[in-house]
């Protein structure tokens, strides 16, 4: 049984000192938040400059939420669609002409259910060259996701009518 009371998260590097952190939120709700297409060079640049290593030929649509871009590697010829998120309490490695379309979600933190105190668990994502995850897809802590595959979400309706999402490579 879950003891909230006992979880202690002390231990989690966020990578960046706590100044850097609130400077990128402020930037991230500027810039990355907005409803309104803010031109990609300027998202890449200012990823850049907080520390993400990102590739040519990038296109960053509205709306995507990026948790801490100094632990983000991005390739050449990527595209990130509306409303992706990206929790990269670890470290995410996008390959080459990689699509991540609509509100797709790549997670790398989770919590160890087995444990009372609800530890937090971080594990890097990786995704190789020429993938496309779907959208609405889930990419979970510790998933490699190998070269020209394609992560997709689907619905399943059981005959008592509850419907259930899963993800499948």
């Amino acid at each position: 049984m879950l003891n909230l009371s006992k979880f202690n998260n002390a231990s989690f590097d966020r990578g960046a000192p706590d100044w850097k952190e609130v400077l990128w939120w402020g930037c991230r709700s500027l810039l990355f938040a907005p409803w309104f297409p803010i031109p990609s060079p300027i998202k890449v640049a200012v990823l850049r400059l907080f520390g993400a290593k990102i590739g040519q030929g990038v296109v960053i649509r509205s709306r995507v939420n990026i948790t801490f871009p100094w632990k983000i590697v991005i390739g050449d010829h990527v595209w990130i669609g509306e409303e992706v998120h990206i929790l990269s309490l670890a470290r995410v490695t996008i390959g080459s002409h990689v699509c991540l379309s609509q509100r797709s979600f790549l997670c790398t933190g989770s919590h160890d259910f087995g444990k009372e105190s609800f530890d937090l668990v971080v594990r890097p994502i990786t995704i190789g060259d020429g993938c496309w995850i779907a959208a609405g897809a889930f990419v979970g802590p510790g998933a490699g996701v190998p070269a020209g595959t394609m992560v997709k979400a689907y619905e399943v309706w059981s005959a008592t009518g509850r419907k259930s999402v899963q993800t499948d490579y």
